[in-house]
Parts: C-alpha cells; sequence; structure tokens
C-alpha cells in the first residue's frame, strides 16, 4: 500500500518538462489544473475559490447553451480542456471553441488527448488570485498562436479587454453583453451573470 506524499516547491524553483512528461504527470494527477509554458515550465494552479467556481459555471454554461444550438459551427469546452498550442505550450483556457472544419480535421485518437491546436475563441476569467499581466501574457499567446478572439474577463474591476489579431486590444468598463462576432455569429455573453 503507497501511501501520499506531498511535494512543496519553492516560488522560485521552476520544473521544466517535455510534451510527453506533461501528458504523463496530467494523467496521473487528473485533479490537479496543469499548464506547460513553451519553453518547458511546468504550472500548476490552485483550484479557485467557490465564487470564481460560479462565475466561470456561468460562462461556460452560456456558451456552451450558445454551442448546442450551434453545433455545425464548432465545439465549446470548459476549462478541463487542454490545447497543445503550435508553439509547444499546453494551455487550458477557462473556456474555449473550435471551428467544425478544424476539429473534425483531428482523428478521433487525437482528439481524446490534447488537442493540437490553438482554440479560435479563447476566454480567461481573472480570480482574485491571478496576475494580469500573466493573464495579459496569456491572452498574446493565444493569438500569435492562431486564436481569432479572446475575451479577458476581470470581475473584479468589471473590466473586459478583447483580443483580435493585428488589432489593438479593446477595453471595456462594466460592459453588459459582448458579442461573439463573426468567430461565434449569434453568441452573446450576459455579463450580469458574471459580476
Amino acid at each position: 500500500m503507497h501511501s501520499t506524499l506531498t511535494l512543496r516547491l519553492p516560488p522560485s524553483t521552476l520544473l521544466h518538462v517535455s510534451q510527453e512528461q506533461f501528458q504523463a504527470i496530467a494523467a496521473a494527477n487528473p485533479d490537479l489544473r496543469l499548464e506547460r509554458t513553451a519553453t518547458g515550465e511546468l504550472l500548476v494552479t490552485p483550484p479557485t475559490g467557490s465564487e470564481s467556481s460560479q462565475k466561470n459555471s456561468r460562462l461556460t454554461t452560456q456558451l456552451g447553451i450558445w454551442d448546442e444550438a450551434h453545433e455545425e459551427l464548432g465545439v465549446a469546452f470548459d476549462s478541463s480542456g487542454g490545447f497543445i498550442l503550435p508553439n509547444g505550450a499546453i494551455r487550458s483556457p477557462d473556456a474555449s471553441w473550435v471551428s467544425r472544419p478544424r476539429w473534425e480535421a483531428l482523428t478521433p485518437e487525437v482528439r481524446r488527448g490534447f488537442a493540437p491546436l490553438c482554440p479560435d475563441f479563447v476566454v480567461e476569467l481573472r480570480s482574485p488570485t491571478d496576475s494580469l499581466s500573466e493573464l495579459r501574457q496569456k491572452m498574446g499567446e493565444y493569438l500569435e498562436n492562431g486564436a481569432r478572439l479572446g475575451w479577458l474577463i476581470d470581475p473584479q474591476n468589471r473590466r473586459v479587454e478583447i483580443y483580435r489579431p493585428q488589432q489593438e486590444i479593446e477595453v471595456g468598463e462594466e460592459p453588459t453583453e459582448l458579442s461573439g462576432g463573426d468567430v461565434l455569429p449569434g453568441f452573446v455573453l450576459r455579463l450580469n451573470r458574471i459580476w
């Protein structure tokens, strides 16, 4: 019988892992939220607080309802879905969506693992412990790797940053809703359910 051990690392300690090592660690620790940077740094994110989890549930519910009505357009994912970006990073946005042609270009076997693509649409929902500068870097990484639309939602400040390729970041102060535009036709996120 094996006993459980807890590994505590100081913040200054970095662990670098290959994609294969990351996938093995993720499979052995399904209850942990793990990501890998493009340089191979292993990131372990603690669970969010209950309030942040509730906000993310409301976000993914709205996206999921739209996705069910428009399933011919693509596939929506919650925060547990991981993607291998073209730069080698393995990221898990709080909510995301991939167009149907890109999703169906993947084999069923590839779909069961971390999909080797960057979602067309990504959302990061800032929790009280998240670093805004790190989330902004992450949003930039998504754009550099092929995302067509990204939303960084900051409930604490009731602020949204909208990211699109080769465009200035659009900032909304206390918006009531966000439109998916031509990436997610007809999708409107009602922020009163998030604030």
